[in-house]
């Protein structure tokens, strides 16, 4: 095992969060969120170009990965981003992007 089960559910979030936003009607939706604010399902279908089934889906996947939040109010639910959802990811690309900066570095070093 390569790690504690605390970090295998760490890594579980992660891949929850990079699935979630491996597709770009999600990605779509997300950033459409992030640039207009809350949301119901019936404006972000008709900017998503999907179903509204469809986008139900991608939204309750984008909501089990942390990235949006969901409220009630009456007969219709109102979606909005979740930054500090994005927390894990950004913390995963600054870490791994700095080892591959010095390895692409140590590379060119050879290389030179």
């Amino acid at each position: 095992m390569l790690g504690s089960h605390k970090a295998a559910g760490r890594d579980a979030a992660t891949d929850a969060l990079f699935k979630a936003l491996s597709d770009a009607t999600r990605r779509a939706i997300l950033e459409n969120l992030v640039r207009d604010g809350e949301q119901n399902v019936q404006a972000l279908t008709r900017q998503a170009g999907v179903s509204q089934p469809m986008v139900s889906r991608h939204l309750a996947k984008l909501k089990r990965a942390g990235l949006v939040t969901a409220r009630r109010a009456g007969r219709e639910t109102w979606y909005a981003a979740r930054v500090k959802g994005l927390g894990p990811v950004i913390q995963w690309m600054a870490v791994h992007g700095a080892l591959w900066s010095q390895r692409f570095s140590a590379l060119e070093g050879l290389a030179g």
